[in-house]
């Protein structure tokens, strides 16, 4: 999917960029390719490419683009749809990608919370490792908490910055 026309963009400009934010990426713990992948989309003025676009693009093969947008996929960092009238796939970041990966990552929040309330009773909550578990578990609680308050202002912040998204 080509950008609007009477967009002029420097491709060596945005391919820097795609380089460079994906580096900070990475550098935070986030697999290079699909780093590259989400960049090359997060620059794209419509958001949305094909796997061919990607790959010519980031000049990667087919498997690298497919297994980066698995990873983003199941991370909700993208969504996939059907290109109408095709059977292409074209891959699509969205505004609200941040809020929506990091909302999705409160399940995984309590999925360890969980497992740290089980370990808690299964060593002791007096014992020195019972003791740290339960240190962790108030951490991730907090966390919990505090994510679920600073979404609900971001919502609004968004709502009032950007209008109705």
């Amino acid at each position: 999917m080509a950008e609007p026309s009477g967009t002029a963009r420097d491709p060596e400009a945005v391919s820097r960029f795609v380089e460079h934010f994906a580096a900070q990426m990475v550098e935070a713990g986030l697999q290079r390719m699909p780093a590259r992948v989400f960049s090359a989309l997060l620059a794209s003025d419509v958001g949305v490419m094909t796997s061919a676009e990607l790959g010519e693009q980031l000049k990667i093969s087919p498997a690298a683009v497919s297994g980066a947008v698995r990873y983003l996929s199941q991370v909700h960092m993208v969504s996939r749809e059907r290109e109408p009238g095709s059977r292409r796939e074209r891959y699509r970041v969205h505004g609200d990608q941040w809020y929506e990966a990091l909302t999705n990552r409160e399940a995984v929040i309590k999925r360890w919370e969980d497992a740290l309330r089980e370990g808690v009773t299964s060593l002791g909550a007096d014992t020195p490792a019972g003791r740290r578990l339960t240190e962790t578990l108030a951490f991730f609680e907090f966390v919990e908490k505090e994510v679920e308050a600073m979404m609900e202002r971001w919502r609004v912040h968004r709502e009032e910055r950007f209008g109705q998204g």
